[in-house]
């Protein structure tokens, strides 16, 4: 079966995408992290039904509140973006201020410029210019305007000016008072006059208002403390007054509280004079950082060969270019002072400060620096908003070192290399070119013709990327208690998703979280920039986001975007699978990004990868070829103009031709692309149908992967209407004026039949749920037609039940349907083509509306639930319709019930019988099933919905529904019991009506009166007339929708939101029919504007594309806590393991003994307070599962003689259940159930003690369709086999069908020729394909499926002459087998000689109970009949198969105190039970009075 079917290893984890395929490749770039090579070889066993489909059935995982993931782009409300600064410098050079004491020496330079060395204007010039190259050294898009000593009305002027060349942007105001006062504790700063004879105090006040708001303030003075403190006072000050006064500020200000502030010390602080210091250290820190930590660096370190701060001034290189000395300290510098922050600072400071604006990013960036500076000096810089201390942070150690790895090679860098002059440098500007932007620092012309010097880089970065890896593969996955190593609360509540809701329950480990993740991340977004490095970071980030969501968040608030965005534009090859694992990981957890691909081009990146046909130039081609498929979809979900881009680019192309590929993960999500790209999108719809796309997906509708037909019955439900995204849906297939109007309408309906028939007996609910999404798309668009089907089957149904109850019917009414459908017909005229053509129409809505009815009672909770919601729909449309005038026959009682005793064999639908139908088809495409029972007949069901019945609540839509109705009583002790719900029971019902009913006024009651209502209007129409109306009405709906497609196309530039709005052309609704008005039809005067006032409940919702991108959202390239070894549940299994293996060994043992011990140790005694008429015992657990008469099942522990559960089956009242199995014993185990009513049913979780969760339904489907109608029938037998995960399934029926548990399809149907039902099916739990088969009547045959249908029967026993009990291979001789009538006979067959029984018994003369074939030993077992003359006991005997000697006879009491001759149920022809135990010498019987004995062999 290829890679689809390679099965289900993955069982127990939530990471897997399709469980019927497990990912053997290592995530991205098929790597192998360091643990793997120490894992163990992987389990052979294959457990079913407990993949992640199953536990989910396509709905994705809830998320708490708690789980929401920060915003990474940073919140608009308080996003700065600096628009221009002024750079203030008040020194008054040669002027000291008169409350500054400067020591001798002092430190003098003023960015770097002595002022004393020039003429005091000439110097004051030079550091104003040298201020601005050192900002503009930080960010060049903005401009800088020196402002040097100003008055006070030149500084006014000039922050009034910026303020309005800014507009609502930021302003960064620069202020150095080094040659005026201290600010006032007041809040005062000081500036001039213009004669400069005078100091003039200039309140912040004014500042604020001259600036306005935003603003980036940095204060280098003395007690710069009392700026920032005075600052927050007035700001908050003003943003009271504002939100008092007004409201709040006019859109686009921010409040005066959100400006930044940098103050170089506290209010009683002096600002450091130290002469090794410049006299602006805190400017220096700020706008020149490598030259201020050079310098500091040699006065605190001793370093040898005489290295002098002159020299270090002369460090070769460019702070621009990483491959220089000063380029690599800069880039080096960059990465630990991100790395610091991103380790200290809250989240949303970090982004706001470091990810929001490039200056004010790297001021804050260099304050770390002056912080960790300007302490040693008792200085405190301070910032608001207030940042914690991250001077000691360890850091720090990794930037000494790389500094003194750098000086160190400084005296050859100088002695080398050329274009560098040894003498000392300018004592005025030391630095011209130091905050440049390109060239060395010094030149000289004289050539050096010795060989340079290749300076050594620093191993900074390499280092860290190791650390980075060893934290990965050492457990960075781990989960763990919160506390200080955990991921930290962000914003008080702010937590990362774990998934530990998958189980469908709390784990114990729900309170472990994520480690705390590795304080390398920053620096691995600043290796990208290198190119010798980028590929090992890729490699390691792709790792890292692999972990969960919370990973992927991680990265892109750190500010990851904008790198691997830019990498998409000149990616080389071998970078193409990390970014592609890198970019589906990024929009799975947030698909907003799919504007910045779409604005910048990088969706064309994933689009050449997707169309590329070499395989070879890509590793694991089909898994990143999927992976681009998924990062299209989401570029064109909810987006036009992404469409659009995806259509022009040929990714619609490329997905059609991928639809073909042997990967399942690549044809799944190449039609969920396309269903993306052709949602709610007219253009891309005749593209598609131009080329027949629609009729390819239905061809899929066989595909073996159940994610691959649920995603191709998504991309045809997108088509035919539904949304996928956030919109309603609607408009069907849209214009496709291509097209001719019956066409367009004829293909709508062969789409929706073609689906219906592909999947409606699919084993996935998955699947049935999606075409339930389907079939309410053509429900909405033609709803006239399902109203006329509504109404005949209507006619029918009450037509049998009339039938039934009543002897003497008119003949008129018998014909009510075939008379209106004639003269419907009539209409057409002479037109033979298109009267045939309106009756296969017809009858393909009908066959669709059978469906649908047989949907409503889906034994899935769900997909019953969302039928209901469609068929409840139709009939609210049929109440409303004309159709509810014609009082044409007396109503029924409202508790009429169906004669009969047994519903599931009494009623032949009339279905079959109706005039749609001149040939009648075959049953499984014209009728439901004739088990499909309703509590009510249909005339209850309207006159409910007429008559005010509440519908239900969303607690019982999330119930199943109920197959008897409450005011029944039932024997079993649970009354109103309910089967266990799925793990993810989110289906809601949704009603057709807005409110609760009211009480109706008397034109709504005229119009919702039922068909049945004795106050009926008599109508002057006939039905003929009703179906004219529906079916034009129908046509004008999809006239208009052409009509509005084709006037008022959307135009290229319309963006998202598309998918809400439904081209029906004011008839999207169906309160908003305008047919009365366009109507031409001149017999019906009548508006049939159906559904007057109902809800537009109607394209159904799926979830089906959000579920399967959570695929890209759980780690891949790990293993899963199952299969990693230490973990708990790993642990488990391989007790498990090791305790099966000790169990079949000691079995092995004993069966060799056993077949000649006596079989009558008691073990235990248990009493199950029912009739226990199926068991079925497990191989390893000490588990005991019980079947009543009914519809219970009790599970119990027999050694502990405790019952662990007890739940109901679900299976209608009057059925039972008739097989019961548990399957994936090795692993725990899922009880399977079948039932009369053809329906498998599958629960887990059914063991307490394991703290697995609540009993959960894993899936449902119904195994036959096809039961006949027999006097005494076998219900359903199944047989199954765990080595092939295949499900045989008789029964009532003249089929055997085959079910394949990997693909949850049926994959043969064979003929059993026989007029019998199955009674029994055994298979060889060998690779052999060969089965028996027991029946009714006495025969046996056996069976082939490797053969054609008509020669699988290979031989066929006639020797019994009575109903086969059961049929068991020989447990030790293969070829062999056993089989037992209820005459009392038991035969040995040998398949490879004649057709004559090898070995005869005739055991009991009175008739046989149970029989059974121990299948370790050559043991067998028998029961005796109960007859009137021996009811009170049962005579058990025990057999050797091989020297035919009695082991042991027992005599069981009964506990009856009357003989019935009419059995407990009508499907089992006994009134005990008996089972063997699968692996030990076991045995238990069940007997009429409820109890059950366990007994085993006397091994000694």
């Amino acid at each position: 079966m290829g890679s689809d079917v390679l099965t289900e290893r993955a069982w127990g984890s939530a990471s897997t995408s399709d469980p019927s395929s497990t990912r053997t490749t290592n995530g991205a770039h098929g790597l192998r992290t360091a643990s793997d090579a120490t894992l163990p070889d992987p389990t052979p066993i294959i457990p079913y039904w407990s993949a992640k489909r199953h536990l989910t059935c396509g709905n994705p995982a809830p998320r708490s509140s708690s789980a929401r993931l920060f915003p990474w782009r940073g919140s608009a409300p308080g996003k700065l973006k600096t628009a221009n600064a002024a750079l203030v410098l008040c020194l008054n050079i040669d002027v000291d201020p008169p409350d500054i004491i400067k020591t001798n020496p002092c430190a003098a330079l003023e960015c770097w410029v002595n002022p004393h060395s020039l003429p005091s204007h000439k110097a004051l010039e030079a550091i104003g210019s040298n201020l601005q190259h050192q900002f503009e050294g930080l960010s060049l898009k903005i401009p800088y305007k020196p402002i040097l000593d100003p008055s006070y009305e030149d500084l006014r002027r000039f922050c009034l000016t910026l303020r309005k060349q800014a507009k609502d942007e930021t302003v960064c105001f620069y202020y150095n008072g080094h040659g005026v006062p201290k600010p006032t504790p007041s809040g005062e700063l000081w500036c001039f006059n213009r004669n400069y004879t005078q100091y003039i105090p200039v309140s912040l006040m004014e500042v604020q208002t001259w600036l306005g708001s935003p603003g980036v303030y940095i204060w280098d003075c003395s007690a710069a403390g009392h700026l920032l403190s005075n600052f927050i006072t007035f700001a908050e000050r003003r943003d009271q007054d504002a939100f008092t006064t007004r409201g709040g500020y006019a859109d686009g200000m921010q409040p005066y509280m959100n400006s930044l502030q940098l103050a170089a010390c506290a209010t009683h602080e002096q600002l450091p004079t130290c002469p090794e210091l410049p006299a602006d250290v805190f400017t220096s820190c700020l706008t020149s950082p490598i030259d201020i930590a050079l310098r500091y660096f040699i006065m605190t370190h001793h370093l040898p060969n005489n290295i002098t701060p002159d020299m270090v001034m002369q460090l070769p290189g460019d702070l621009k270019d990483r491959r220089t000395p000063l380029g690599e300290l800069n880039w080096i510098f960059t990465a630990i002072t991100d790395t610091i922050a991103w380790t200290t600072f809250p989240r949303d400071v970090f982004t706001r400060l470091y990810r929001s604006d490039l200056l004010i990013a790297s001021l804050f960036r260099n304050f770390l620096l002056a912080e960790r500076i300007m302490k040693n000096y008792h200085c405190t810089p301070h910032t608001h908003p207030p940042l914690p201390a991250t001077n000691t942070h360890q850091l720090w150690a990794a930037w000494d070192l790389a500094l003194d790895t750098c000086l160190r090679q400084l005296p050859e860098l100088l002695a080398k290399s050329p274009g560098v002059s040894n003498s000392p440098p300018s004592p005025i500007i030391s630095t011209g070119t130091r905050s440049g932007h390109s060239g060395p620092r010094g030149s000289s012309g004289a050539p050096n013709t010795e060989k340079p010097y290749q300076y050594i880089p620093s191993r900074f970065f390499t280092d860290q990327l190791t650390a980075f890896e060893v934290w990965i593969s050492r457990g960075g996955s781990a989960l763990t208690k919160r506390g200080p190593l955990s991921l930290p609360l962000q914003n008080g509540g702010d937590r990362c998703d774990t998934p530990d809701i998958i189980n469908g329950t709390t784990a114990p480990d729900a309170a472990l979280v994520p480690r705390k993740p590795p304080d390398q991340l920053p620096i691995v977004l600043q290796v990208l920039l290198s190119q010798p490095h980028r590929l090992r970071a890729l490699i390691l980030l792709s790792q890292f986001v692999d972990l969960g969501p919370w990973a992927v968040n991680l990265v892109l608030t750190i500010g990851i975007f904008p790198y691997i965005s830019k990498l998409l534009q000149a990616a080389g090859q071998d970078l193409r699978p990390v970014l592609i694992f890198i970019w589906a990981r990024i929009l799975a957890v947030d698909p907003s990004v799919q504007v910045d691909l779409y604005n910048t081009g990088g969706f064309k990146y994933f689009a050449n990868v997707l169309a590329t046909q070499e395989d070879n130039e890509l590793p694991n081609s089909s898994e990143h070829k999927a992976m681009c498929a998924f990062i299209l979809s989401a570029v064109a979900r909810d987006f036009y103009n992404g469409q659009m881009a995806c259509w022009r680019e040929r990714v619609f192309d490329a997905c059609s031709e991928r639809l073909e590929e042997g990967d399942f993960l690549l044809r799944q999500w190449s039609a969920l692309c396309i269903a993306q790209i052709w949602d709610s999108n007219d253009e891309v719809k005749v593209y598609g149908v131009d080329r027949g796309i629609q009729d390819k997906l239905i061809l899929m509708l066989s595909d073996d992967s159940p994610e691959v037909r649920s995603a191709v019955l998504y991309a045809l439900s997108t088509f035919m209407g539904a949304a996928g995204g956030k919109g309603q849906g609607g408009a069907g297939t849209g214009t496709q004026y291509q097209l001719e109007e019956r066409i367009h309408f004829r293909m709508e309906v062969a789409v929706a039949t073609g689906a219906t028939l592909a999947v409606r007996d699919d084993a996935s609910p998955m699947v049935r749920k999606e075409l339930l999404v389907l079939i309410s798309c053509l429900v909405r668009e033609w709803r006239g037609h399902f109203v006329v089907c509504a109404w005949m089957y209507w006619e029918e149904d009450r037509r049998w039940r009339a039938g039934e109850s009543h002897t003497h019917h008119h003949h008129t009414e018998e014909e009510v349907t075939a008379q209106a459908l004639a003269e419907w017909l009539d209409g057409f005229g002479d037109d033979e083509g298109s009267r045939e053509e309106n009756r296969v129409l017809l009858s393909s809505f009908f066959t669709i509306f059978v469906v649908l009815m047989e949907l409503t009672i889906d034994p899935y909770h769900e997909v019953a639930t969302l039928a209901q919601t469609v068929m409840d729909y139709i009939f609210a449309l049929l109440l409303a319709s004309p159709f509810a005038k014609l009082n044409l026959v007396p109503p029924l009682p409202v508790d009429y019930k169906p004669a009969g005793a047994n519903g599931a064999h009494s009623r032949v639908s009339s279905a079959q019988g109706s005039p749609l139908m001149q040939h009648p088809p075959s049953p499984s495409l014209s009728r439901p099933s004739n088990t499909l029972r309703r509590t009510s007949s249909f005339a209850n069901t309207l006159r409910h919905l007429a008559g005010g019945i509440p519908f239900p609540s969303n607690d019982e839509a999330r119930a199943p529904p109920s197959p008897v109705p409450s005011s029944l009583s039932r024997s079993d002790v649970l009354v109103a019991s309910r089967p266990p719900s799925p793990n993810f029971n989110i289906a809601q019902y949704a009603s057709p009506y807005s409110r609760p009913p009211t009480p109706l006024r008397d034109k709504e009651r005229d119009l919702a009166s039922p068909p049945v209502s004795p106050a009926a209007v008599t109508a002057n129409f006939l039905p003929s007339h009703v179906m004219e109306a529906l079916v034009e009405e129908d046509m004008v709906r999809l006239r208009a929708r052409r009509r509005e497609g084709t006037h008022g196309r959307r135009s290229a530039g319309s963006g998202l939101g598309h998918a809400g709005g439904s081209a029906g052309g004011g008839l999207n609704s169906p309160c908003e029919s305008t047919f009365s008005m366009d109507s031409n039809v001149s017999n019906v005067p009548l508006g049939c504007g159906t559904g007057n006032g109902l809800r537009d409940v109607l394209p159904l919702k799926s979830s089906f594309f959000a579920w399967c991108c959570e695929y890209f959202t759980e780690p891949q390239m790990r293993q899963t806590e199952a299969d990693e070894p230490g973990s708990v549940q790993y642990n488990y299994q391989v007790w498990r393991q090791q305790r099966n293996e000790q169990v079949i060994t000691e079995t092995q043992k004993q069966s060799i003994v056993a077949e000649s011990s006596r079989w009558d140790r008691p073990v235990a005694n248990l009493h199950v307070n029912s009739h226990p008429l199926c068991m079925a015992m497990h191989a390893y657990d000490p588990h005991l599962v019980i079947a009543n008469d009914s519809d219970m099942i009790s599970v119990w522990d027999w050694t502990q003689r405790k019952r662990l559960n007890y739940f109901c089956n679900g299976n209608p009242k009057g059925t039972s259940i008739t097989s019961l199995q548990i399957i994936n014993q090795d692993v725990g185990g899922i009880i399977m159930t079948g039932a009369a009513d053809g329906i498998v049913r599958l629960y887990r979780n059914y063991d307490p003690t394991v703290n697995q969760g609540p009993l959960q339904m894993v899936s449902s489907f119904r195994a036959l369709h096809e039961l006949i109608r027999v006097r005494r029938g076998s219900g359903l037998v199944l047989d199954w086999k765990q080595s092939g995960g295949t499900l045989l399934v008789g029964g009532d029926s003249r089929i055997i069908r085959v079910w394949d548990a990997h693909t949850e399809t049926q994959v043969l149907d064979l003929e059993t020729n026989c007029e019998s039902p199955v009674t029994s099916i055994t298979s060889d739990q060998g690779s052999s394909s060969t089965f028996i088969v027991g029946f009714a009547d006495g025969l046996v045959k056996v069976f082939d499926r490797r053969l054609e249908e008509e020669d699988a029967i290979v031989r066929s026993y006639h020797d019994h002459h009575s109903w086969i009990q059961n049929v068991k291979y020989h447990p030790r001789i293969g070829g062999q087998f056993l089989s037992a009538s209820l005459a009392g006979e038991v035969r040995l067959w040998d398949l490879r000689v004649s057709d004559t029984a090898a070995q005869a018994w005739d055991l009991h003369h009175a008739g046989l109970s149970a029989f059974d074939v121990h299948s370790q030993t050559g043991v067998f077992a028998t029961t005796s009949a109960l007859t009137p003359a021996n009811f009170r006991h049962q005579r058990l005997m025990l057999h050797s198969i091989s020297d035919s000697s009695l082991l042991s006879t027992l005599s069981l009491p009964t506990g009856l105190n009357a003989y019935s001759s009419r059995p407990p149920t009508p499907y089992i022809p006994r009134h005990t039970s008996f089972a063997f135990h699968p692996m030990e010498m076991l045995y238990a019987v069940g007997q009429p009075d409820g109890s059950v004995k366990i007994t085993g062999c006397k091994l000694t």
